[in-house]
């Protein structure tokens, strides 16, 4: 669900979340519209706004592990994390990891990828959330909520930043909930 449809409608927060994401037209590749946060990051109010309403979701719901998607989900889980007393795992691309891992194969809008995680990142029964930058087809955090389900872990809801609207359905996510701070800015602009 979309933080707008959750109680934050027409919280100020989220329009200068949204404000403070660049939208960078044919980057990977052609026809991609790709949402920058790394403005986001130099926004320090807007990025601060982005940890606290996660944070403030979050810290009631007993999550023990917060699991970051790389690259970008490692620049909002560990605050999330250290916020809520939670532990942070990343979730990384294949080879970054030393020791024994475990993978998990996935499609992106624009190719394919896997990601890995060690095999003793989280133990049976810890409840887990998973953050990533923004949410597209699905399936980047369906992949990690295999990873982590594997390990008999409880993943409690995925969240992302940006998420496309075609998303609200949550068809790829393995029947987790999905919360999404804002939908992609300016790109009306640009087609």
């Amino acid at each position: 669900m979309f933080a707008a449809e959750n109680g934050l409608k027409g919280d100020p927060r989220l329009e200068a979340i949204s404000a403070a994401i660049r939208v960078v037209p044919n980057f990977p590749k052609k026809g991609i519209m790709f949402q920058d946060i790394t403005t986001l990051l130099l926004d320090h109010k807007a990025f601060k706004h982005t940890i606290d309403i996660f944070v403030d979701r979050y810290k009631d719901m007993q999550i023990s592990v917060v699991a970051g998607v790389e690259a970008r989900g490692f620049m909002f889980g560990p605050s999330i994390a250290l916020a809520i007393g939670a532990k942070f795992v990343p979730l990384r691309k294949p080879g970054k990891l030393p020791g024994k891992v475990i993978s998990e194969s996935y499609e992106l809008e624009y190719g394919h990828d896997r990601l890995e995680m060690h095999v003793d990142a989280v133990e049976p029964l810890e409840r887990v959330i998973i953050i990533d930058d923004l949410v597209a087809t699905g399936g980047t955090l369906s992949a990690a909520i295999s990873l982590i389900e594997s390990q008999g872990a409880e993943v409690v809801e995925c969240a992302c930043v940006i998420g496309l609207p075609e998303v609200k359905g949550q068809h790829k996510l393995k029947g987790k909930p999905l919360y999404v701070l804002v939908e992609p800015s300016g790109l009306d602009e640009f087609c």
